[in-house]
C-alpha cells in the first residue's frame, strides 16, 4: 500500500494506489515477515479502530459513525511509525531485490496508514470543524516528514534501481516499477544528503502552507454570507433558490431571511437570475475576492512563498520550472504541448466570447438598461440571451432537473452501458444524516462495490464537487472490491420539497459520477494502478464523457420530469435546450482558459517573490483577456493549485482531457447511439477498467484506433464551424 498511503500524504482524500502479482511466492512470503516487524501497542488505544481493518458487509467498510476529532492526531502518528517501521525492513532486506520482495511488500505496506487516512480525508473536507482543522495544521508538516523519509530511502531505491534493469517484467508491473521509480526521483532519492534535506524540508513547509491557504479560503466562504431581509430583493429568483436561501439561512442562525453563501453554488444561480444588479455586483464582488480581503485570511503572501519554494525545489532536482517538475509523467509531457493546446484554443474562445456580449450588449441596450454589460451582468444577460435566441428560459428547464430523478438516471444509464444496478442499503455507518449508500451489481447479480452520496453544503464542508475513493479494487491477495463516493455542495430544499437543480449542476454531477464509475469499472491486480489512479490530465476524460448521457433524449424522456406536474421533459424544449447548448461556450472558455494559462504563466515565472495580484492583471491584460470576464479560479482563492500539489501546472488537464472526450464522444455519434453495446464494450475494456496498467495514449488508440483529434474540441464547442 505504499504508493496509496504515501500519495494520501499529499492529497488527503481518499483516490490513491497500491499494488502487486497474483500468486504468492516463496520470496514473497519471505518478505511478509518485513510486513509483519511491527510492534503491536500493549493495550488497545482508544483510537485504535481507525487502523483496524474494516469490518461489516461488503467486505468490511469504513466506521464513519465512531470518529472523534480526539483520536485523529495519535492514530495518524501511530500509523506512520508502522508504516516507516516496514518500509525500512524491506528496504534493508540482504536478499537480491526482486519485484516478489520488493515490490509486492512495498505495495502491501501501509494498510493501517491509508485506512485512517481515507477517514481523516472524509471528516477534513467534509465536516470539518475549528478543532479539526487545528488537527490537520499540526499533523500537516509530520506527514510531509513521513513522505520524504520513505521516498528519500536511498537503500530502497537502489533496490528498485536493480530491478528496473531487470527484463522479466510485465507491462503493468514495468509500469509500475517506473511510477515508484518516479516518485522516489521526486522526492530527491537521487540527491546528496544535504539537497535530500532541503527537499524534505520543503515539502514540511509546503505542507503547512496548503493548509493555510485552504483553511482560509474556508474561513472567507464562511464568513461572508449575505442575508437578505426583504422579499423585494428577491427579484427574479425561481422559487427553488428563494426556498433553499431561506433553509441556508435557517441554518446559521438568521430565520425569516434568505442567505446567499459565498460558494459557487449559491453565487452562480444569484447572478444568473436576479434583477437587482446592486445586489448582483455585492454577490460577485464578494465572490471573487474569496482570499484577498488584506485581512488575516489573506492568501497572496501564502502564494509567493508557495511559488518560490516550488521553483527552489524544482531545481534542485534538475528541473528548469516547477511546470517541468510536474509534467513529467503527464500526457503532455511539457508545458510547452500543454500551452501549445491552450493557445490553440484561446483566440477562438475569445472571439466566440466577443459575439456573446454583442448580444447581451444590443439586449441590454434594446431593454434602455443604460448600462455596459459588467462581469457581474454576464450570466444575467447570457440567460436573457438565450431566452431570446433560442426561446430557452432555465428556470423552465430546472423544474425538471430534480436531484433525485437525475441521479435514477444516472444509474438507469450506467445500467444500460454496463449492465451494473444500484440498490439502497442502510446497513453502513455513514459521517451525517445527509450521506446515503448504495450497493453496485453486476449484471449477474454479483456485488461490483459501494457507492456513497454526500450532496448538500454545510457549515465545514469544502466547497465544489469531487469524488473519492474509499477503498481501490485490487486482487493482489484476494479479490478487493472497490468503495467510492461523490461530493457536492447542493443547496437543500425545504424539507419535503424536492431539490431543484440547474443545467450546469446536472452536468457537474454527471461529471463526478463519471469519475465514480471509473473507480467501480477498475479491474486491475495492482490497487496502485486502480480506478482513476492515472495521469491528472487524463483522468478528467472518463468523468467528462460521461456528462453526455445526460443531454441524451432516452434518459431525459423518462428521468427529467416537472416536479408539480409529473410531465416528462417535453420534445420541443429538448430541442431548445440542443440548439442552444453552446450558448455561452465562449464565456466559459475563457473563464477556464484565464486560470488554467495563469496556473502554468505562474508556474514558469522563476524564483523571483512575485505579488500574485499584480502578476494576475499583468498577464491577463497581456493575454487580452476581455474586460466582462475574471478567471474561474482567482489566484488567492485557487484551491486546485494552492491547496495542495494535484492540479498545480495542471490546471490545464480540463481542455486536455475535453480533447479526448470529444472525439470519444464522436465514436458513439458514429455508431449512432450513445447506448450503442459495441462501443459501451470497447470503451469499457479499454478505457474504464483497466486503470494506469496502460499508457493514457496506448489506452486512447485502443478504444478509437488512432490518436485523438483536437478539431473535434473545437466543433464541441462550437468555436468552429
Amino acid at each position: 500500500m505504499f504508493a496509496r498511503a504515501t500519495l494520501m500524504l499529499c492529497l488527503l482524500s481518499a483516490c490513491g494506489p497500491k499494488a502487486p502479482p497474483a500468486a504468492a511466492t516463496p520470496e514473497s512470503s519471505a518478505s511478509t515477515e518485513a510486513l509483519e516487524a511491527t510492534a503491536a501497542p500493549e493495550e488497545e488505544a482508544a483510537w485504535a479502530y481507525l487502523l483496524e481493518p474494516w469490518e461489516g458487509p461488503y467486505g468490511g467498510v469504513p466506521p464513519l459513525d465512531r470518529v472523534e476529532t480526539e483520536h485523529f492526531a495519535p492514530a495518524v502518528r501511530e500509523a506512520m511509525a508502522m508504516h516507516l517501521r516496514q518500509v525500512q525492513a524491506i528496504g534493508r532486506s540482504v536478499n537480491l531485490p526482486t519485484f516478489q520482495n520488493t515490490v509486492v511488500p512495498l505495495e502491501l505496506a501501509g494498510d493501517e496508514l491509508e485506512r485512517v487516512f481515507t477517514i481523516f480525508g472524509i471528516f477534513t473536507s467534509t465536516l470539518s470543524t475549528p478543532e479539526l482543522r487545528d488537527v490537520q495544521a499540526e499533523l500537516a508538516p509530520e506527514m510531509a516528514a513521513h513522505r520524504s523519509a520513505l521516498f528519500q530511502d536511498t537503500l530502497l531505491y537502489r533496490r528498485l534501481k536493480v530491478i528496473d534493469e531487470q527484463a522479466e517484467l510485465d507491462t503493468a508491473e514495468r509500469r509500475l516499477v517506473d511510477e515508484l521509480l518516479l516518485g522516489f526521483q521526486r522526492a530527491g532519492a537521487g540527491l546528496e544528503e544535504a539537497e535530500r534535506e532541503r527537499v524534505a524540508a520543503i515539502n514540511q513547509e509546503l505542507s503547512t502552507l496548503y493548509n493555510r491557504f485552504g483553511d482560509n479560503l474556508l474561513a472567507d466562504e464562511e464568513g461572508y454570507v449575505l442575508y437578505l431581509t426583504e422579499e423585494a430583493q428577491l427579484a427574479g429568483l425561481p422559487a427553488g433558490i428563494v426556498a433553499a436561501a431561506a433553509v441556508a439561512a435557517e441554518e446559521r442562525e438568521h430565520p425569516g431571511e434568505w442567505a446567499i453563501t459565498n460558494t459557487r453554488s449559491s453565487m452562480d444561480p444569484f447572478l444568473t437570475f436576479s434583477t437587482d444588479r446592486a445586489l448582483r455586483q455585492e454577490v460577485w464582488t464578494t465572490y471573487y475576492a474569496r482570499g484577498d480581503n488584506g485581512d488575516e485570511h489573506d492568501n497572496n503572501e501564502l502564494i509567493t512563498q508557495i511559488l518560490q519554494l516550488r521553483d527552489e525545489r524544482a531545481k534542485l532536482l534538475g528541473f528548469a520550472s516547477h511546470a517541468d517538475y510536474q509534467l513529467q509523467d503527464r500526457m503532455a509531457k511539457t508545458p510547452d504541448r500543454a500551452i501549445e493546446l491552450m493557445e490553440k484554443v484561446w483566440p477562438a474562445a475569445k472571439s466566440k466570447f466577443a459575439q456573446e456580449v454583442a448580444q447581451m450588449q444590443a439586449l441590454a441596450d434594446k431593454e434602455k438598461a443604460g448600462i455596459q454589460i459588467a462581469p457581474w451582468d454576464v450570466r444575467f444577460y447570457a440567460e436573457k440571451v438565450r431566452k431570446a435566441e433560442y426561446d430557452l428560459d432555465r428556470t423552465e428547464l430546472q423544474a425538471y432537473l430534480q436531484l433525485d430523478k437525475l441521479r435514477e438516471g444516472m444509474f438507469w444509464a450506467v445500467g444500460e452501458l454496463y449492465g451494473w444496478s444500484f440498490e439502497p442499503v442502510d446497513d453502513v455507518p455513514v459521517p451525517h444524516e445527509d450521506v446515503r449508500v448504495w450497493k453496485v451489481n453486476n449484471a449477474d447479480g454479483s456485488l461490483r462495490g459501494l457507492w456513497y452520496f454526500d450532496p448538500f453544503a454545510r457549515p465545514g464542508k469544502q466547497s465544489g464537487a469531487w469524488m473519492n475513493a474509499y477503498r481501490l479494487q485490487e486482487r493482489l491477495e484476494e479479490d478487493i472490491l472497490p468503495i467510492v463516493s461523490n461530493n457536492s455542495n447542493f443547496v437543500k430544499g425545504a424539507p419535503g420539497e424536492p431539490v431543484l437543480i440547474s443545467w450546469d449542476d446536472a452536468e457537474t454531477l454527471f461529471h463526478e459520477f463519471g469519475h465514480a464509475i471509473h473507480g467501480l469499472a477498475s479491474d486491475v491486480h495492482f490497487p496502485s494502478q486502480a480506478g482513476t489512479n492515472v495521469a491528472r490530465d487524463y483522468v478528467e476524460f472518463p468523468s467528462q464523457l460521461n456528462e453526455h448521457w445526460l443531454s441524451t433524449p432516452e434518459l431525459l424522456s423518462v428521468y427529467a420530469v416537472h416536479h408539480e406536474t409529473g410531465e416528462v421533459l417535453p420534445q420541443e424544449l429538448l430541442e431548445r435546450l440542443d440548439a442552444a447548448s453552446n450558448a455561452a461556450m465562449g464565456f466559459n472558455t475563457v473563464e477556464y482558459l484565464a486560470s488554467a494559462l495563469i496556473d502554468m504563466k505562474l508556474h514558469q515565472a522563476g524564483g523571483e517573490a512575485i505579488d500574485p495580484d499584480t502578476f494576475e492583471r499583468e498577464q491577463l491584460e497581456a493575454l487580452g483577456l476581455p474586460p466582462q470576464v475574471v478567471m474561474r479560479h482567482r489566484t488567492p482563492q485557487f484551491a486546485h493549485v494552492f491547496s495542495g500539489e494535484g492540479y498545480s501546472a495542471g490546471y490545464y488537464s480540463y481542455l486536455w482531457s475535453d480533447a479526448l472526450t470529444a472525439d470519444a464522444a464522436a465514436a458513439f455519434v458514429e455508431a449512432g447511439s450513445f447506448y450503442d453495446e459495441a462501443t459501451a464494450k470497447r470503451l469499457y475494456d479499454t478505457i474504464l477498467s483497466v486503470g494506469n496498467t496502460v499508457d493514457p495514449a496506448e489506452a486512447f488508440r485502443n478504444f478509437r484506433g488512432r490518436d485523438p483529434d483536437v478539431e473535434a474540441l473545437l466543433r464541441k464547442r462550437g468555436l468552429v464551424e
